[in-house]
């Protein structure tokens, strides 16, 4: 991957393709958007651009915490850096976070906007999902990032260790271990700025572009419950459900996923 150096933070990133430009913000598994690069629904008709946020993989670590706002205002200095003026931008989890965000903060750079699944922790199933990930935060504590990571995605996948460790070891080999050594972010970083942060019904009714919401047919309660707020809270929303999957929607199913995105960015481009 390349190396973009924006307000004294290093950031890998990755283009592929031609047309206009897609940024891609990736949650938990740093290179979660991979399978989309090969998908020719987009690859054939966009610039897709994917990155390490700050903290993940070989982008810079910084000791302090970094909240949502801050992982934005890096995604805004990267498109500038890149000399993009406008993108679509699409987010999977933590990263649709950030994707909103961005839209927020800098609405005149976010031609559309993709949430896939945006995580949303203060909506009132966010409580019972911090309860069922317990045991991750609790191996995470104990020194076992191993353990936590593989708890973790269990509960978000919805599915045994073993079932989501295959999926990942043959959509995205080498994740799995990236993850881990990604833990200390993910765990120590990610989730208290996930969990602080702010986006009620006033940030989603402010949100001006064009947004795609998607949502995995056989996902967790959170994710149905958020897609809810979206869908009532978003001025100009579209919303697609992709069948047999779920959190991991487009990992386990690229196909159908990048055919949505491309539908409804090309009726906004």
């Amino acid at each position: 991957m390349d190396i973009a150096t924006v307000d004294g933070v290093d950031l890998e990133y990755e283009m592929v393709g031609s047309g206009e430009p897609v940024l891609l913000i990736s949650p938990v598994l740093a290179d979660g958007f991979v399978p989309l690069l090969a998908a020719p629904e987009l690859a054939d008709r966009y610039r897709l651009i994917r990155y390490h946020k700050r903290g993940w993989a070989g982008s810079t670590h910084t000791g302090a915490q970094v909240t949502v706002e801050d992982h934005a205002a890096d995604a805004a200095a990267l498109l500038e850096y890149l000399g993009v003026q406008r993108a679509h931008v699409a987010g999977h989890s933590s990263g649709a976070a950030v994707a909103a965000q961005l839209a927020l903060d800098h609405p005149d750079t976010v031609r559309t906007l993709t949430l896939l699944e945006l995580s949303l922790l203060s909506v009132p199933s966010g409580a019972a999902f911090f309860e069922q990930a317990g045991p991750a935060f609790e191996a995470y504590g104990n020194g076992d990032h191993e353990g936590a990571i593989a708890r973790f995605m269990s509960v978000v996948g919805g599915a045994d260790w073993a079932t989501c460790r295959a999926l990942l070891d043959e959509r995205l080999p080498g994740s799995v271990a990236q993850a881990v050594k990604d833990a200390d972010t993910f765990f120590g970083v990610e989730l208290p700025g996930l969990g602080a942060w702010t986006f009620g019904a006033e940030q989603a009714a402010a949100i001006s572009c064009p947004v795609l919401s998607v949502l995995g047919a056989e996902t967790q309660p959170l994710w149905v419950e958020v897609a809810a707020f979206l869908r009532s809270s978003v001025p100009h929303i579209d919303e697609v459900t992709i069948d047999g999957v779920g959190h991991l929607l487009h990992i386990q199913r690229a196909e159908p996923v990048a055919r949505a995105m491309a539908e409804f960015m090309s009726r906004h481009g």
